[in-house]
C-alpha cells in the first residue's frame, strides 16, 4: 500500500521517507475529495513506500496556522476512538498513517491516545496570553502578572514548553501529542511501556519525537517534549518553508510579540528541533 500526501508541500520533488514493516492496510482517500476517515482492516504485506510528489509551497499563512481546520479541505477531524475528546483535527494524510501506527500498537498490547492535534494561530495566541496574563499559572508555579521579569525573560519562560503564536508546529497539521503532557508519567510503568514502544516502532510509520533532551545536539528550542511526535513526511517540507520564508518580523498580533526579534524565535525554537525532523 503506499500513502499518498497531496500536492500542498513545498517545492523539493520526490521524497522518498523509506520502507516499513506492518501488518494493517488503509483505504487510501484524496485530500481532493471528502473529508472521509480511512478504514483500517487487517492485512498482510511485506512493505510501503511513503512518498510525496509534486510539491508546491503552501504559503506563510499556512505555516503560522492562519485558517481554520474545521473548514479546510486538507484536515479531517479525529475520530473519538482514537482521541480523548471531539474537535480534534490532523491533516488527512497524517491521520491516515497514524491509524496504521495505533493498529501496529494496540496489536502488541499499547494503547495510543491524541491528547491534542491542530491548535490555529488563534487557539494558540489564547494559550498564549492566558500565560502572559496570569490566567494561567506556569507549571512551576509561576504566575506572570505578578513577576518582576522583564518581557523578555517572561516570553523565555513561556517559551520552556508554549509556543508563540505563528511558530507552533501544532499549526500545520502533522503533530500531535500522545497520552500525557508529564515527562515523568513516561518514565515508569504504562508510560514508559508507551514511550519504548514509540522510541522503537514511530520512525517506521514516519512519526519522530520532535523536542528530544537538550544538548549539544539541540541546544536551543523547547525542553524536552516525549508526548510530541511528528509526522515527517509532511512536517519535514512544512519545517524547510519555515525555514526558508518564516521571519522573526512575521511574528505579531499578540501580547509579548515585541520580544520575538530579540528572542530569535524563528531560528531558536522553530528551528530548534530533533535534526531527524529536517529533510535529509
Amino acid at each position: 500500500m503506499v500513502i499518498l500526501a497531496n500536492s500542498i508541500n513545498i517545492k523539493k520533488g520526490i521524497i522518498i521517507l523509506g520502507t516499513i514493516m506492518s501488518f494493517v492496510s488503509l483505504a487510501l482517500i484524496s485530500c481532493k475529495s471528502e473529508k472521509t476517515v480511512p478504514q483500517v482492516e487487517a492485512a498482510s504485506m511485506e512493505s510501503t513506500i511513503k512518498q510525496v510528489e509534486n510539491i508546491d509551497t503552501v504559503g506563510i499563512d499556512y505555516i503560522m496556522g492562519k485558517f481554520n481546520p474545521e473548514t479546510h479541505k486538507l484536515f479531517t477531524e479525529i475520530p473519538t476512538k482514537y482521541a480523548d475528546r471531539r474537535g480534534l483535527y490532523l491533516r488527512i494524510e497524517a491521520l491516515e498513517a497514524y491509524l496504521i501506527m495505533y493498529e501496529a500498537a494496540k496489536a502488541q498490547g499499547i494503547l495510543l491516545e491524541i491528547k491534542s492535534a491542530t491548535r490555529n494561530f488563534e487557539y494558540q495566541k489564547g494559550i498564549w496570553e492566558r500565560k502572559w496574563t496570569g490566567s494561567t499559572i506556569l507549571s512551576d508555579g509561576t504566575n506572570l502578572a505578578k513577576s518582576q521579569l522583564t518581557p523578555e525573560e517572561k516570553a523565555k519562560k513561556i517559551l520552556e514548553y508554549s509556543s508563540m503564536p505563528g511558530t507552533s508546529r501544532h499549526h500545520w497539521g502533522t503533530d500531535i501529542d500522545l497520552n500525557n503532557f508529564t515527562n515523568s508519567w513516561f518514565e515508569n510503568g504504562e508510560g514508559k511501556k508507551i514511550y519504548d514502544w514509540l522510541q522503537n516502532n514511530a520512525n517506521q510509520y514516519g512519526f519522530a519525537q520532535v523536542y528530544t533532551p537538550k544538548g549539544k545536539e539541540r541546544p536551543h528550542g523547547y525542553q524536552e517534549e516525549k508526548w510530541h511526535w511528528s509526522y515527517l513526511p509532511i512536517s519535514s517540507n512544512l519545517l524547510e518553508e519555515a525555514k526558508q520564508f518564516l521571519n522573526n518580523s512575521d511574528i505579531k498580533g499578540f501580547k509579548g510579540s515585541e520580544t520575538a526579534q530579540a528572542i530569535d524565535v524563528v531560528g531558536k525554537y522553530v528551528l530548534g528541533v530533533n535534526k531527524a525532523c529536517f529533510l535529509p
